[in-house]
C-alpha cells in the first residue's frame, strides 16, 4: 500500500459531507494522503462514476485505493464492495455498476463482499444513510494505513456476480467507424467517445483529413458536419468544429472555445452514436 487515498462522490462540496469523509479518514490514520477525484459526479448517475474510475485509476501508483460513493441504493439490500484491479489499485464502492468500465477495459482480478456488520465506523451502527463515511470512506482508509489487509474487508465473490451496466462497444464497418459519446470533457463541453485512435489509423485517417461526422441519440440523425482532424484546438479558428484525440487516446469532438454539447444539445451513453468516415480528397 502507498498511502494514497482517492476519494469520488456526488455529494458536491455545498454542505459537510466530503469533509467528514476526510475527518474519518484522518482520524483512522494521519499519515494517509487524502486526494479528491471530484465530487461533481452529477446525483445518481452510476455510469459517470464508473467512466471517472477508469479515466483516472490508472494514472496513480499501484496500491492507490480509491473511494468511489454514487450511492442511490444505500441503506437497501445493495452490498458494498472492494476490488483489486489487474492494474494493482483497489477500489472501495457500491455494488452498483461502478466497477463497470475498469472490469470493461482494465480487467479484476479480485472482488470481496465488505462485512458491514464488522467494518464499520465506531458507533455509526444506527446510521443507515451515510455509508460513504461510515463503510467506505472508514475502510478505505484503514486499508491505506496498512491497518487491514484487502481480504480482511469480508468475503471473496465471483468477479461475474458484481453488477454492470451496459456498454456498447466501437467497431468498423468497412469505411465507417461507429461509436458511441460515453462522456463529456464538463467544463468544456467536448464529446469523448469510445472510438480508439487504432481505429482510425486502420482506415488511413491522419491528421488534415476531412471527416464526416453524424451523430444520431437513439436512431434521429441529431448532428451531422464535414469536420477536420487536427492534432490540436489550436488548429482551428475559434467556433470551428474539430475532430481530435483525446487523453485517454480516443476520437473527440468539440467547437474551439465552445461548448458542442450546449450547441447541439448533445448527450452521452449507449443511446448517443456516432459514425465516421473520411471524406475523399480532390
Amino acid at each position: 500500500m502507498n498511502k494514497n487515498l482517492i476519494l469520488q462522490s456526488d455529494f458536491g462540496l455545498s454542505d459537510g459531507a466530503v469533509s467528514a469523509m476526510k475527518g474519518v479518514a484522518r482520524t483512522v490514520s494521519q499519515d494517509i494522503f487524502i486526494s479528491d477525484l471530484t465530487h461533481d459526479i452529477p446525483p445518481y448517475d452510476i455510469w459517470v462514476a464508473s467512466y471517472r474510475l477508469y479515466q483516472t485509476v490508472k494514472y496513480w501508483p499501484k496500491g492507490t485505493v480509491f473511494v468511489s460513493v454514487v450511492d442511490p441504493g444505500v441503506g437497501s439490500d445493495r452490498r458494498s464492495i472492494a476490488c483489486l484491479t489487474q492494474s494493482g489499485h483497489y477500489i472501495i464502492t457500491p455494488d452498483n455498476g461502478s466497477l463497470t468500465h475498469i472490469k470493461h477495459y482494465e480487467g479484476i482480478k479480485a472482488v470481496i463482499a465488505i462485512d458491514e456488520v464488522k467494518s464499520h465506523l465506531p458507533h455509526s451502527e444506527e446510521s443507515h444513510t451515510f455509508h460513504g463515511r461510515d463503510i467506505y470512506a472508514y475502510n478505505g482508509a484503514r486499508l491505506t494505513a496498512g491497518q487491514i489487509q484487502f481480504e480482511d474487508l469480508g468475503q471473496p465473490i465471483a468477479l461475474d456476480s458484481i453488477r454492470q451496466l451496459s456498454i456498447n462497444d466501437a467497431r468498423k464497418e468497412s469505411d465507417k467507424l461507429i461509436g458511441y459519446i460515453d462522456i463529456l470533457d464538463i467544463r468544456f463541453g467536448s464529446l469523448w467517445t469510445n472510438i480508439p485512435l487504432s481505429y482510425l489509423k486502420d482506415n488511413h485517417i491522419k491528421h488534415g483529413d476531412s471527416l464526416l461526422v453524424t451523430i444520431y441519440h437513439h436512431e434521429d440523425q441529431i448532428y451531422q458536419n464535414i469536420i477536420k482532424f487536427v492534432r490540436s484546438f489550436a488548429d482551428v479558428s475559434i467556433g470551428e468544429p474539430l475532430v481530435y484525440v483525446n487523453s485517454l487516446v480516443n476520437l473527440g469532438v468539440a467547437v474551439n472555445q465552445n461548448s458542442f454539447s450546449d450547441l447541439y444539445h448533445i448527450g452521452t451513453g449507449n443511446d448517443w452514436r456516432i459514425e465516421i468516415t473520411k471524406v475523399p480528397s480532390f
